[in-house]
């Protein structure tokens, strides 16, 4: 301030460079109640106090700039003179017990002047607060998803009862066959086909929770904190097992390292191959399952699908001709149609995504919405909007296969996309 004693401003400059120092803080503040800016005066005193909180010069001082009553201080200790030890027949009365200072009336004083000491941490009940606390994880609880709940898919549905839930409901028939089950299972196919929801049928299927993972809930600007997240997700997921992990969109989570520029990236695929091995290893990981899915599994690090890990694949194909009616069914059930003939519907959008199917209802019940505002009388959904939308809209999938064609043509080293081929064989894409 201009009107402040160059001591004032001298010394508001060694406490803002030393906060911690208690005694310079107190000088401060008496010099500031010298003055008479009692105001300033309790806030630095209530600031010792944050530091010191059992300093009987401190509180004085507060009390004082307060503008108390003396007597409602525990001034502080005072060394008197000794005096001599009085004799039996001059044995002091009793004192009477000084009052207790009010702490109530002071903080409701400086409670506009002084922020609280601590911030509650929303975390802090569930842990330490840390970005890679385990208890921080959601994990859904069973649900009540199933397979039956998949529109058609059956040659979908048939590849995981065979591949991974025949065993896993099995103990015994395992034992006796053999059957490992190690390793997880990797869905791909082209983006909006259902993969995310046939994870959660198969955690329906198998009773167990669900977490999801994604790049974003793993990665971190901190060296080392990514992998700890990575571990701590796995140690969720075994403390709640049963539980499906499903690491989603794994070309970001598991990218080939030799592509990989940043080691922090490279760091948590490494961390993912250990957990993943100790999945496998069965040494406390019991009931842990792994599910994970990718639009370009020729993205994903080739060390993530070798034996042991996520040896398992399964094409998940746009919804066939049952799929399509299901999920047009779903899409519809809520909305004013009339009359709408599913099974033209369904020819007309052979190819098309859940996503695209879910965008041709809603682009034809947009139709007719802005058909009753410009008449001025409501009219219902028909097949002719739905059919008009079919053929406004491309198929989200048609991009996907041309880059596939390529891979399963020419890159197709030990036949991991042998059911690619054969669907591309089927469909004459090739």
């Amino acid at each position: 301030m201009a009107d402040e004693s160059p001591l004032i401003r001298s010394l508001r400059a060694a406490v803002a460079a030393a906060p911690g120092d208690v005694p310079l803080r107190l000088h401060f503040a008496e010099l500031l109640l010298a003055e008479g800016r009692n105001d300033e005066a309790v806030a630095e005193a209530a600031v010792a106090l944050q530091h010191a909180p059992g300093d009987e010069n401190a509180r004085a001082l507060m009390v004082r700039a307060m503008g108390l009553p003396a007597a409602e201080s525990p001034a502080p200790a005072v060394v008197e003179p000794s005096a001599p030890e009085p004799t039996t027949a001059e044995a002091p009365a009793p004192s009477a017990p000084a009052p207790s200072f009010d702490w109530d009336a002071a903080e409701q004083q400086v409670r506009d002047l002084v922020g609280p000491r601590f911030l509650e941490d929303p975390q802090a009940a569930d842990g330490d607060g840390t970005a890679g606390d385990a208890a921080a994880w959601d994990v859904d609880a069973p649900g009540s998803v199933r397979l039956a709940d998949v529109g058609g898919m059956e040659e979908v549905k048939d590849r995981l009862e065979a591949a991974f839930l025949a065993p896993m409901r099995n103990p015994e028939l395992r034992r006796l066959y053999g059957k490992s089950l190690r390793g997880g299972l990797l869905l791909y196919g082209p983006p909006g086909c259902g993969k995310t929801f046939i994870a959660r049928a198969v955690a329906g299927e198998l009773g167990a929770s669900f977490l999801t993972v994604s790049l974003s809930d793993v990665l971190d600007m901190w060296i080392g904190a990514s992998e700890k997240n990575i571990h701590d997700i796995f140690e969720t997921a075994r403390r709640q097992a049963p539980c499906v992990v499903f690491l989603d969109e794994l070309d970001a989570l598991g990218a080939k390292r030799s592509r990989t520029h940043h080691s922090g990236l490279r760091n948590v695929v490494n961390q993912l191959l250990t957990e993943l091995d100790g999945i496998a290893s069965g040494a406390g990981n019991e009931g842990v399952f792994v599910l994970a899915a990718t639009n370009v599994p020729w993205d994903v690090d080739i060390a993530l699908r070798r034996p042991g890990r996520l040896d398992r694949t399964l094409l998940v194909l746009p919804p066939d001709a049952a799929a399509r009616e299901a999920i047009l069914r779903y899409h519809l059930r809520e909305r004013p149609i009339e009359a709408v003939d599913l099974g033209k519907l369904v020819k007309a959008t052979e190819d098309f995504s859940g996503a695209d199917l879910a965008h041709v209802c809603e682009t034809a019940a947009e139709a007719a919405l802005l058909d009753s505002a410009r008449s001025g009388s409501v009219r219902l959904i028909t097949t002719k909007d739905l059919l008009g939308a079919a053929k406004q809209i491309k198929p989200s999938t048609e991009p996907w296969f041309a880059a596939a064609r390529n891979v399963a043509m020419f890159a197709n080293e030990g036949g991991l996309y042998d059911d690619l081929l054969a669907h591309l064989k089927r469909k004459r894409k090739l």
